[in-house]
């Protein structure tokens, strides 16, 4: 499928027919930096921050009238911001919001769609998913009165990097209710086949739900394909929404009428939202899953990242990541292997997210070398080195230089100047 060749010369001319090589001038990249880390947080773009100030101007403006000013009008910015981050997951803009965070929009999913009896009561989950995932999950068996170490049935991993869908299948029995899944392992960059797992689980009555942090802004989704039940991500990854930024929640809207899990006026019906009635009115719509007042500074950002890939396109997006995380790999097999390095994720395009997951034994010492060579990879414990070549803002050229730069690195045994120590972040 790709025909590459080596050389500056070849990265060059790739660079010269991007269709999306213009976005990189509008992304803060220091001088001579590399920065292959966007799969761990993505880089600020000056149109996130043109609208986080025009937020601070509206405050600055309006004060309390910031929520309903007709030039303001941020009362229901999640929908709207809901609705432009649809289309990365073919959803109908009702059935997405924003709010709080990954974790916090778990717990609402699982506390919504985890109704254990005693005859069914198990959750199934991977063992090498973000673990954010499992401590939730964990905790939400608790609070249901049930013990989660009988409850929570881990499907575990043949190899340590992929996750095998027919295992995860053969799990779901007849005392499983609920299924919690990432989209893109945050490890291995694998994709599971979503829809077979989604189809298998429907099938035995079992709802599904995914973790898309890894995938969103990087991959699309077709969730009217999918039929998922809900979904779950952050923005500030792929999507570059900023640290820490507000998360995304996606409840299929066949479920519009169930109760939410986690009740809070901001889920209340808006006609009737400042009545404030003592009794909740839920919205009918993934709006209703809102708990409190959401951060208009944290959300600003995602209108301006949003607004870039609008005019990118995912699916263009999702074409030039393939290219750059293949033509990378062509690079190691080419010019790293012989070093010791391998990588460990999948090489079907069809299968692989947006990072390539660079390993080698003496990774934490090789890691700090590459940042002291102006590159900013992302170490995952014991052995593997992320490498994010970002669509928006990655050139060929940089994942070339990149790798001359570890060659480097490796020539010069640069690397042993460093201890095997790894910091708290890693």
């Amino acid at each position: 499928m790709y025909n590459f060749n080596d050389g500056l010369d070849f990265a060059r001319q790739m660079d010269f027919n991007d269709e999306l090589k213009n976005f990189k001038e509008r992304f803060y990249i220091r001088k001579d930096v590399l920065y292959m880390d966007g799969n761990s947080l993505g880089l600020c773009s000056k149109d996130a921050e043109k609208y986080v100030y025009k937020a601070l101007e509206d405050w600055k403006t309006y004060g309390i009238d910031i929520w309903t000013d007709e030039n303001a009008n941020y009362f229901l910015y999640q929908d709207k911001l809901g609705s432009m981050m649809a289309p990365l997951i073919n959803a109908d803009a009702e059935e997405v919001t924003l709010c709080a965070s990954t974790t916090i929009n778990i717990h609402q999913a699982i506390a919504t769609f985890y109704h254990p009896t005693a005859s069914r009561n198990k959750i199934i989950m991977d063992d090498i998913n973000f673990p954010t995932d499992k401590y939730a999950v964990y905790s939400q068996i608790k609070l249901h009165g049930y013990n989660p170490d009988e409850c929570l049935k881990v499907v575990k991993s043949r190899d340590g990097n992929f996750i095998y869908e027919d295992d995860v299948i053969e799990a779901m029995t007849d005392d499983v209710c609920l299924v919690l899944l990432p989209s893109a392992l945050y490890r291995s960059s694998q994709l599971p086949d979503m829809k077979k797992l989604t189809k298998a689980a429907h099938e035995k009555g079992i709802y599904i739900g995914f973790d898309l942090c890894h995938s969103i802004g990087s991959v699309p989704h077709d969730f009217k394909d999918i039929d998922c039940d809900f979904a779950v991500w952050c923005t500030y990854k792929y999507l570059n929404g900023g640290p820490g930024s507000i998360a995304g929640l996606y409840i299929n809207k066949k479920h519009f009428d169930m109760e939410p899990g986690l009740a809070g006026w901001q889920g209340n019906n808006k006609e009737t939202q400042f009545d404030l009635n003592q009794e909740f009115e839920h919205a009918r719509y993934a709006g209703g899953w809102q708990t409190g007042t959401q951060s208009i500074l944290s959300m600003a950002p995602i209108e301006g990242s949003l607004k870039l890939f609008e005019e990118a396109g995912i699916n263009n997006v999702r074409k030039k990541s393939l290219t750059l995380t293949a033509y990378l790999m062509y690079l190691i097999d080419t010019k790293l292997k012989k070093y010791g390095f391998s990588y460990s994720n999948p090489t079907i395009d069809e299968r692989r997210g947006g990072h390539v997951a660079l390993e080698h034994d003496d990774a934490i010492r090789i890691t700090k070398a590459m940042k002291e060579n102006k590159i900013v990879p992302d170490f995952r414990f014991p052995n593997i080195i992320r490498l994010a070549p970002i669509a928006l803002y990655t050139s060929f050229e940089d994942v070339y230089e990149m790798v001359e730069r570890i060659m480097k690195i490796m020539d010069n045994k640069e690397y042993e100047n460093f201890d095997s120590n790894r910091g708290i972040v890693a």
